[in-house]
């Protein structure tokens, strides 16, 4: 998914202290975003923000949904570009199909991971198809860190399959838990799992004490550590815990997804759909993209690429990281 915001905020991000006090649990509210345009779907983005830029190294977290494509016309994203970073596609509902320049044509099921590896550059579409009534999921991307920033570009898929918890069941996409574990390599310590939890059920999870962990709610009310957490919110629980106790207060099911990774320990600037190291770097790829350099070419969409918003008229500045 592109970021298809005409003022795209510039995140600039830094390693904090790893010393940290008792666990607690940060409330981070999503804000609406169209994409697409005024009238185009909306999604609820609750990273990055000014209170939090990543979750180890989760940097970007889109939640839409359940839409009526009739009525909005569902996801229809033009050909864009991705440098620095991989892109985490997660249904409930719905399909989508995604076309890359490496020649890839996949459908994004629900329940089934599609991850795209930007690397030094790539470019991709994504749809959702005629058959798709109501669309709803979550798209995330991963930041690269400067060791394998600039590798080569790739696309992997992989279904995982349902792991019994005490009162619900997880699905392990990225990472280990319960006792499961993804296939698909990671370039840092990551998870992503999506959990779900029956009426009024409690589980507690062994977690990983060098990580620090995002539940984002799709359905029900979730406490983390005591801390209630509705519909679209996302909460944070900084390292040092070695369980994560979730408990579904609500009468219906709740489902969630729980990421998490080591404290991304390098400074990045994130601008439109690119993170670097540096303005220039921001810079470099924007002016490659616009003369039809580096990214490739994604055959089979009816449209054009989308342009490149206008840099800002500064420089591009990474913002630290909370301590």
């Amino acid at each position: 998914m592109s970021n298809t915001e005409t003022r795209p905020a510039e995140v600039r991000c830094a390693a904090g202290p790893h010393t940290q006090p008792p666990a607690q649990v940060e409330v981070l509210s999503a804000r609406s975003v169209p994409l697409g345009g005024q009238r185009g779907m909306a999604v609820r983005r609750t990273l990055p923000q000014r209170a939090r830029s990543l979750i180890g190294a989760w940097c970007f977290a889109d939640h839409y949904g359940p839409d009526d494509v009739s009525s909005t016309g569902g996801m229809d994203v033009a050909p864009h570009p991705h440098t620095g970073l991989q892109t985490v596609s997660w249904l409930f509902s719905g399909e989508i199909e995604h076309r890359d320049s490496l020649g890839t044509r996949a459908l994004v099921r629900p329940g089934e991971l599609n991850l795209m590896t930007g690397g030094h550059g790539i470019s991709h579409s994504e749809v959702s198809t005629a058959g798709t009534t109501v669309l709803h999921g979550v798209q995330l991307w991963v930041a690269l860190p400067a060791a394998h920033r600039h590798t080569a570009s790739a696309f992997q898929h992989h279904v995982p399959h349902p792991v019994p918890l005490r009162g619900g069941e997880a699905r392990v996409f990225l990472g280990s838990l319960a006792g499961d574990s993804s296939p698909v390599p990671t370039f840092t310590p990551l998870l992503g799992a999506e959990i779900t939890l029956e009426p009024h059920a409690a589980t507690t999870l062994a977690v990983d004490p060098d990580f620090e962990h995002g539940v984002l709610v799709d359905t029900g009310e979730i406490t983390l550590a005591g801390q209630a957490l509705g519909p679209a919110a996302l909460g944070y629980l900084r390292p040092g815990s070695a369980t994560a106790t979730l408990t579904n207060t609500a009468g219906t099911p709740a489902r969630l997804l729980l990421l998490g990774g080591t404290p991304f320990g390098e400074e990045i600037v994130m601008w439109w759909n690119f993170i670097g190291a540096s303005h220039d770097d921001i810079a470099r790829a924007r002016t490659d993209w616009a003369a039809g350099r580096r990214f490739g070419e994604v055959e089979g969409y009816d449209g054009d690429p989308l342009p490149a918003p206008p840099l800002p008229n500064a420089t591009l500045k990474p913002r630290s990281r909370p301590s």
